[in-house]
């Protein structure tokens, strides 16, 4: 049996990267998954491999979401998990980013998570229980330079996550957040801010050593969305090699 058997997900920014790895664990895991990027090609691609379901998605839109969170109720009757896993990384130091790129990481980020809660309070409320993680980042611990809109974003969803798991516990639905560190993925290895970090110091930084693959994400994504977490909502759950131990980051 799979860890999420008989669950329906809906996984946001699933095309590739990290959500890439969710979307293909969870199937294997049993869940039937709907999932949303703007990443059309690599979406339809991914969809036709694993058998989920592929939806154009741009989470800051209200309409967007009304129409990902259907397509899942309408293929599969109800809708059990959400992974709020879309974002966006902006480097660039305070004094250089313009108001304008400082907007579009908040809206994505932050944004989007929040409207991704509303959206399926009511589906989850009818399907008599529900869990969502929201991905969040070593980063909404751990301010770093170059990254201040990028961290903003990340602090604030650990604030949504906790207000929402008070809010709608009531309701059996659940809230978790997730901080990934380094993850070998093409927006960890952004090559602007790659030309800026001092590699070298941010490996000896690591207590484990090396960067880690998206799935290793994934396995404390799933484990959120199951019934084995039952008793875990508001937490913080750091998939990060040891990175915020305070050992030198």
């Amino acid at each position: 049996m799979g860890l999420l058997d008989g669950k329906v997900a809906l996984i946001t920014g699933g095309a590739r990267g990290m959500g890439e790895a969710h979307v293909r664990l969870f199937r294997e895991e049993g869940a039937e998954v709907v999932f949303g990027d703007v990443l059309d090609e690599e979406g339809k691609a991914l969809a036709e491999e694993t058998g989920a379901t592929y939806v154009h998605h741009d989470v800051t839109d209200p309409d967007e979401w009304a129409r990902a969170v259907g397509t899942a109720v309408s293929l599969h009757g109800r809708l059990n998990i959400l992974v709020n896993n879309a974002g966006i990384l902006k480097f660039r130091r305070i004094a250089d980013m313009e108001p304008e790129e400082f907007d579009r990481v908040i809206e994505v980020n932050l944004k989007g998570t929040w409207l991704g809660v509303k959206s399926v309070i009511e589906p989850m409320k009818a399907a008599g229980r529900g869990s969502i993680v929201n991905i969040s980042s070593i980063e909404g611990f751990v301010g770093a330079e170059g990254l201040s809109a990028y961290a903003a974003s990340k602090f604030a969803v650990r604030g949504v996550t906790k207000s929402a798991a008070r809010e709608l516990a009531p309701f059996k639905i659940r809230v978790n957040s997730v901080h990934p560190g380094a993850i070998n993925t093409s927006m960890a290895m952004n090559p602007d801010m790659m030309g800026e970090v001092d590699a070298e110091a941010f490996v000896r930084a690591m207590v484990i050593k090396r960067f880690a693959k998206p799935v290793e994400v994934s396995h404390v994504v799933a484990f959120l969305a199951s019934d084995r977490a039952s008793y875990c909502t508001g937490g913080e759950f750091t998939v990060d090699g040891g990175l915020t131990t305070g050992a030198g980051y």
